[in-house]
C-alpha cells in the first residue's frame, strides 16, 4: 500500500471535517486501476451526453417562453406563473418599522426591519430551530410555535427600547411552499414540501391559522402580506439596485420571479385591475417540462433520479439544475462504471452505492481542488467511501463534476433568457438578483450562467448581469408589507 499521512483538513457545509492527504507514491497499491487512456475514452462519451450547444439552448429558451405564456393565460398549467398581488416596484421611499417572519425548511427566522428609504435599511433578527417533530405535528401547533417565538422576540426588543410598547407592527410572512392566493393576505397551502408534513394545514388558509395563533398569544403584529422567498428577493434586490428586473434562486430548489404587466396575464382579467398596472409573478419554474419531458436533454441518469424520486414526472427542470441532485447524477455515473468493471476493481464499493451519499458539496470541492495531485479528491473518496483512487481517475471525476455543474448553470441561463426574451430586456440590459447555495458557493456557477447567456444571445448577452441578491425573506418581506400597507391605506385594490 502507498503510505499516507493526514495533513490538512476541510470543513464541509454539513459540518463534517474532511482530512486531505499527501501521497508519497502513486498507483502502487497493487489494485487494478483504469488507465489514463481508458478514462479519456469514457470522458468523451459523457461530454457528448452533458454538453449543451448554443443551438440546443435557444430551442429550450423558445419552449420555456411558451410555457411561461401558457401559465399566464390559464390556471392549472405545468409552470403555474402565480400572481403574487405585489403591485409594482418599491419606490425606494418606503420607511418605518416592520416585522418579517420566515418559516423555512430548517429554521424559523424572525426579523425587525427598519426601512430608512433610498435603498437603506437596518435589520435585527433571531433564528429558532425547527425540530423534525414540529414539522410533523398538528399545523395549528406549528403556528403557535411561530407566534410564541415572535412574541419573545418583540418582548425583548420592547425591553431594549427598540420597539415602542403597545405598538402593533405590520408583518410580512414569508411562506415558501406552494399556495393558491387570491389576495395578498391569504394563501391556501396546496402541499407541503421541504420535509414538512404537518396535518390539518394543506387546503387551509395559512394566514388565518397564523392570525389565530397571534391572537391566542396576544402578539402585537398585523399580518399584511404573505409572500415566497423568491418574490421577496425580487423586491429587496430592486429596492437596493433599481436596475434589477428578475430574481432567481439556485439552491436545493430553484425558482424565479419577475414583474409582469397585468394586461398580459389573461387568467386574472376578471379582477378588473388596470391592464397597465404591474404585478410580481412567482414562476415556480422548477416544474418546466414536467410530465411530457419534450424539451430538456435528460440522460438515463436524470431519468433514474426522476423515477426513483418521491414525485416522479414532476419538477423536471429542478431535477437537472438544483443542488439537491447534482451529486446524485455524478454518483450514478460512477456506479455505472463500477458495474462495467472500469472503476474500483477489487475494492469494496458499498458506501458509494448508497443513494444520495455523494453530496453536491463534494463536486464543489473537487472543482476547486488547487493541488496537482488532486489531494482533496483523494480525501473525499478515502474518507467518505473508503476507496483508493489514481490520478487518472481523479482527473476524470473532476472533469465529470465540471460537466454536470456546467450543464446545470447553462440550463439556468436558459430560464433567465426566457424571461429576458419574453419581456424584451435584452437591448436595454438588466440585472438579475440571484441567491441560493449553488449560486453563492459553487465555483464558477455564476460565470457559467453568463457564458450561457452569451451563447444564447451573442454579445448582447453581456447586458444581462446576475449578482448576489438581497435577503428576500427578511428585507424583501418587510418591504412587501410596507408597499401593501401603503397601497391599501390609499384605497388601491383594497380587496387584493
Amino acid at each position: 500500500m502507498s503510505s499516507r499521512r493526514g495533513s490538512t483538513s476541510v470543513v464541509l457545509p454539513s459540518g463534517q471535517t474532511l482530512p486531505s492527504y499527501t501521497r508519497s507514491s502513486e498507483d502502487d497499491d497493487g489494485l487494478p486501476h483504469a488507465t489514463k487512456k481508458k478514462m479519456a475514452d469514457h470522458l468523451r462519451k459523457y461530454e457528448s451526453l452533458f454538453t449543451l450547444t448554443p443551438q440546443r439552448m435557444r430551442i429550450i429558451v423558445e419552449a420555456f417562453k411558451e410555457s411561461l405564456e401558457l401559465g399566464l393565460s390559464k390556471h392549472g398549467q405545468v409552470v403555474p406563473m402565480i400572481p403574487t398581488y405585489v403591485f409594482g416596484w418599491p419606490s425606494g421611499k418606503e420607511t418605518g418599522k416592520y416585522l418579517a417572519v420566515d418559516l423555512g425548511g430548517t429554521n424559523l427566522r424572525v426579523c425587525l426591519v427598519t426601512l430608512e428609504g433610498e435603498g437603506k435599511f437596518e435589520i435585527t433578527q433571531s433564528k429558532y430551530r425547527l425540530s423534525e417533530e414540529q414539522k410533523q405535528e398538528d399545523g395549528q401547533k406549528l403556528f403557535d410555535f411561530c407566534a410564541e417565538c415572535l412574541k419573545a422576540f418583540i418582548d425583548s426588543n420592547i425591553e431594549a427600547g427598540v420597539i415602542e410598547k403597545d405598538l402593533v407592527l405590520p408583518l410580512g410572512f414569508t411562506f415558501s411552499y406552494p399556495c393558491s392566493q387570491d389576495r395578498i393576505d391569504h394563501g391556501v397551502l396546496i402541499r407541503w414540501t421541504k420535509g414538512f408534513g404537518a396535518p390539518n394545514t394543506e387546503g387551509h388558509d395559512v394566514v388565518a391559522m397564523f392570525r389565530k395563533s397571534l391572537a391566542k398569544h396576544s402578539v402585537p403584529a398585523d399580518v399584511v402580506a404573505l409572500t415566497c422567498d423568491t418574490t421577496g428577493t425580487l423586491i429587496a434586490s430592486h429596492y437596493v439596485n433599481p436596475k434589477t428586473r428578475i430574481a432567481c434562486i439556485f439552491g436545493t430548489g430553484c425558482n424565479a420571479a419577475y414583474m409582469e404587466r397585468v394586461g398580459d396575464i389573461p387568467k386574472i382579467a376578471q379582477l378588473g385591475i388596470d391592464p397597465d398596472a404591474e404585478i410580481a409573478i412567482n414562476c415556480e419554474w422548477g416544474a418546466f417540462d414536467s410530465f411530457e419531458h419534450e424539451n430538456l436533454p435528460r440522460t438515463k441518469y436524470d431519468i433514474n433520479i426522476d423515477e426513483s424520486s418521491n414525485k416522479p414526472g414532476e419538477q423536471a427542470f429542478e431535477k437537472l439544475i438544483s443542488g439537491r441532485y447534482l451529486g446524485e447524477i455524478l454518483r450514478l455515473i460512477i456506479c455505472e462504471l463500477i458495474d462495467e468493471g472500469v472503476l474500483f476493481l477489487g475494492q469494496n464499493t458499498y458506501k458509494i452505492e448508497i443513494p444520495y451519499s455523494f453530496d453536491t458539496a463534494f463536486l464543489s470541492l473537487m472543482e476547486s481542488d488547487p493541488t496537482d495531485e488532486l489531494l482533496m479528491i483523494i480525501g473525499i473518496f478515502s474518507h467518505f467511501f473508503a476507496l483508493e483512487t489514481t490520478l487518472a481517475e481523479r482527473q476524470f471525476f473532476r472533469a465529470l463534476a465540471k460537466l454536470v455543474a456546467r450543464r446545470a448553470a447553462r440550463l439556468s441561463a436558459c430560464g433567465i433568457a426566457a424571461i429576458v426574451s419574453k419581456m424584451g430586456y435584452l437591448d436595454e440590459g438588466c440585472y438579475v438578483g440571484a441567491d441560493g447555495s449553488l449560486y453563492n458557493k459553487y465555483p464558477m456557477f455564476a460565470e457559467r450562467i453568463h457564458e450561457g447567456l452569451q451563447d444564447i444571445f451573442g454579445d448582447k448577452g453581456k447586458n444581462i448581469i446576475t449578482y448576489h441578491a438581497e435577503d428576500g425573506s427578511g428585507i424583501g418581506s418587510a418591504i412587501v408589507a410596507a408597499m401593501t400597507k401603503a397601497r391599501r391605506d390609499a384605497g388601491i385594490y383594497p380587496n387584493l
